[in-house]
């Protein structure tokens, strides 16, 4: 009863209230925003009025200039939360009338999100402006459970089986290896040596992903057909932020995709080793639900593909 009695004045407040009030602020006058808001002085100072009732106290300073009293700068927070969420929600209408979601939610592995998901997003939203977007990316079996439990509408991620699920569809947008990287931590960073053995690596300081990501499968493998079975890493993490952090502490060696550390050793955050043996990674594709029919979602597999295709490593 209590909290209904609190919110009482909101119930009777009107969007027109939140509009005159933000017009007035800007104006700086009743004269000017008058003016603007196509009333009348007298029109406007009954709004100011009326709005100042429904809170219960001044919101303004009467001057040659209107000034903000410190619940005039709580109201208009207010107003310009409102006002936001109304213009936003207008504009996710018009999109859903055009039979377009108005939210995409895309999860990607560290591949996707180094090579093709940014770039694709920036020209996607470039084109369709009113559709917003959430991003996450992570090891590629939670990115397809939140698939299955519709939390995501696309999955960028490796083409394994678990891609070939019942009602799930796919396309293949590049190949990827398997790198090893290291930081300013590491003497290896100023090395030149054109080629580095596996074998003279086995007893540095290994991060690598956890067990069960594609890439510390293929990683694990490669070690075991070469008698490194035994290697055990120093750290495990799925976070690429965590592997740059400590390849730039310690003397740390790490592992990650060859998009992402192609990408981050454009950037100067990395180098990678040369290896003597290549690991493959193997397709990374797009993957998305059989009955999900919106059209944002077929839109943005579109933009992957044609992003692919323009930079020379669809298949």
């Amino acid at each position: 009863m209590i909290q209904s009695e609190q919110m009482a004045w909101a119930r009777r407040l009107k969007v027109k209230h939140l509009e005159s009030f933000l017009v007035l602020d800007e104006a700086g006058t009743l004269t000017e925003a008058a003016a603007r808001m196509h009333m009348t002085q007298s029109a406007m100072s009954h709004w100011l009025a009326d709005l100042e009732e429904l809170v219960g106290m001044p919101l303004v300073t009467r001057g040659r200039r209107i000034q903000l009293t410190p619940a005039g700068v709580l109201v208009k927070r207010l107003a310009i939360s409102v006002l936001g969420d109304i213009s936003r929600t207008h504009k996710e209408l018009g999109a859903v009338a055009q039979g377009l979601t108005a939210r995409l939610q895309i999860g990607s592995v560290w591949a996707g999100v180094a090579h093709i998901v940014p770039r694709a997003l920036a020209e996607f939203q470039a084109r369709y402006p009113h559709i917003s977007v959430y991003v996450t990316e992570s090891p590629f079996t939670n990115l397809l459970e939140g698939l299955a439990n519709k939390e995501l509408d696309v999955v960028v991620g490796s083409l394994d089986a678990r891609a070939y699920r019942e009602r799930l569809e796919h396309r293949e947008l590049f190949e990827d290896n398997v790198c090893l990287v290291v930081g300013q931590g590491s003497p290896l960073w100023h090395s030149s040596e054109p080629m580095v053995r596996l074998a003279d690596l086995q007893d540095e300081n290994w991060i690598m992903p956890p067990k069960g990501t594609l890439t510390r499968t293929q990683l694990d493998a490669l070690l075991l057909e070469q008698g490194f079975s035994w290697l055990l890493p120093k750290v495990e993490t799925a976070a690429i932020t965590t592997l740059q952090a400590l390849v730039h502490t310690g003397n740390y060696i790490g592992v990650c995709s060859e998009a992402m550390a192609r990408y981050q050793a454009s950037l100067g955050c990395m180098k990678i080793l040369p290896l003597d043996t290549a690991i493959r990674f193997g397709p990374v594709g797009v993957v998305w639900n059989t009955d999900n029919h919106s059209e944002a979602v077929r839109l943005f597999v579109e933009q992957l593909t044609e992003c692919s295709r323009r930079t020379g490593v669809i298949r």
